[in-house]
């Protein structure tokens, strides 16, 4: 046998964090040339982005703090959503953290509240961003209106089950809301006559009272706002329900235009329903639309309208799954010439051919009927669920759509629009093979941070 070990010092490297190391202080040295941060960033600067700078207000020459550039703003939320990130805290969070973040910010900081605000402010100019991406799309051939596919993806909205509440229930709640509103207003009046009259107080004491009251009235009158909401968004929930339930219309107290919807799994929770429609050649987003409708019946027209604004083409071919075949949809399409393909119902009597034309259909429904039938209308409807299902398939798992962090119609579709932007801009950054971001364009002092703004930024 062999002698046993003799004990002996190893030679590691441990950590020693009281030491002074070397930090590049050139974010240019950070990122490999083909990170896709890099990518984005080069992507956003040649879009026109003027539409997110009409609201901003300093200006050189005068006082005030800058802005944080819009081409900042806009890459930022890019790149995050190619990741999956939609939360403006984890946003904030990264822009201190990692790297490719701390690279796209170049040495601006920023914080979670302009980030949420920048997110959901800005609809319009977003919808235009979209429409100048798929101008970009279609100029490089990547896409051709001429097969669309529509779908709807069902999304957890940001409301509690527990929030909705019928209509005498929010009465009730309003009028104790405005009873507090009045009541706290009041005991403020009261203060400001006592402070008057005293000539000596403790300047902390009335300073705690006075922001402690301040953030009680702010918050009386944020309840009374949403219970007004919620009130002014019964007729509409009681619109959606049959004549004999209309009395049972709840709506939440926290997000008043949310619905309970029936989700993929089967339960019923509170969400909106995010309509996407995609071109079949490389699946490009080309419509992006919200509802708080739980079916899919009636959405296509409004979403072919809004295809043939945005790229002045009536599409060839439209295809839709069971959902959306509303009738009155059909022929609205049909008589824009296209081609619909979405199944027929299966008929009560299953003797009868769901393909042959009734007394009652139109001329266009008794065609879709008899299109529907065919082996050539069953091989192209194939193609629905590999260019709409993988869009939506895409827009949970790699862009983060598993439940919203805002509220509301406005807010809701926002969100879909930075979805459909990220991952059209990502599509045709792939087409044109990974192209370096060219940031010579930029002034020395945005490409080199100086050396305090990045320790601080590691920091």
């Amino acid at each position: 046998m062999s002698d046993q070990p003799k004990s002996r010092k190893l030679r590691l490297r441990s950590p020693q964090r009281d030491r002074v190391v070397p930090i590049p202080v050139r974010l240019e040295d950070w990122l490999p040339p083909n990170h896709l941060a890099r990518l984005i960033w080069s992507a956003v600067c040649r879009l026109d982005l003027s539409g997110f700078e009409r609201d901003l207000k300093i200006v050189e020459g005068h006082r005030g703090h800058p802005a944080a550039d819009p081409r900042l703003m806009v890459a930022l939320w890019i790149y995050a959503f190619s990741q999956g990130v939609s939360n403006a805290r984890e946003l904030d969070r990264l822009c201190v953290e990692h790297l490719a973040y701390i690279w796209l910010c170049g040495g601006v900081s920023v914080n979670y509240h302009s980030l949420s605000d920048f997110r959901v402010k800005h609809q319009n100019d977003l919808d235009e961003l979209m429409t100048q991406v798929l101008a970009l799309l279609e100029e490089a051939g990547l896409v051709t209106y001429e097969k669309i596919a529509q779908d709807g993806i069902r999304v957890r909205a940001s409301a509690g089950a527990a929030s909705f509440r019928r209509k005498p229930t929010l009465e009730k709640h309003l009028e104790e809301a405005r009873q507090v509103v009045a009541q706290l207003k009041l005991q403020a009046e009261e203060r400001q006559s006592s402070e008057a009259e005293t000539t000596t107080f403790d300047d902390d004491d009335d300073g705690g009272r006075s922001r402690g009251q301040a953030a009680r009235e702010r918050a009386a009158k944020e309840r009374l706002a949403r219970l007004e909401a919620a009130l002014d968004e019964i007729p509409s929930a009681r619109a959606s329900k049959p004549p004999k339930k209309q009395d049972e219309a709840r709506v939440s107290t926290t997000d008043p235009e949310a619905r309970v919807m029936k989700m993929a799994d089967g339960g019923y929770r509170p969400a909106y329903n995010i309509q996407f429609a995609a071109d079949s050649n490389n699946r490009v987003i080309v419509g992006v639309d919200v509802t708080n409708i739980g079916s899919d019946q009636g959405q296509a027209p409004p979403m072919e309208e809004q295809v043939e604004a945005r790229s002045g083409q009536v599409p060839d071919i439209w295809l839709m799954d069971g959902g959306f075949n509303k009738h009155s949809s059909i022929e609205a399409l049909s008589e824009k010439e296209i081609v619909v393909y979405t199944p027929v119902p299966s008929p009560k009597d299953r003797e009868r051919d769901p393909h042959q034309a009734l007394p009652k259909d139109s001329e266009k429904i008794a065609e879709w009927r008899l299109r529907m039938g065919t082996e050539e209308a069953k091989e192209i409807y194939k193609e629905r669920a590999s260019i709409i299902e993988w869009v939506n398939a895409q827009a949970r798992s790699r862009h983060g759509l598993h439940q919203l962090r805002v509220r509301g119609l406005s807010k809701v579709k926002s969100i879909g629009l930075w979805i459909a932007v990220t991952h059209n801009l990502l599509i045709l950054i792939k087409h044109n093979d990974g192209e370096v971001a060219d940031v010579s364009v930029l002034p020395a002092t945005e490409q080199v941070s100086p050396i305090a703004e990045v320790l601080e930024a590691i920091a």
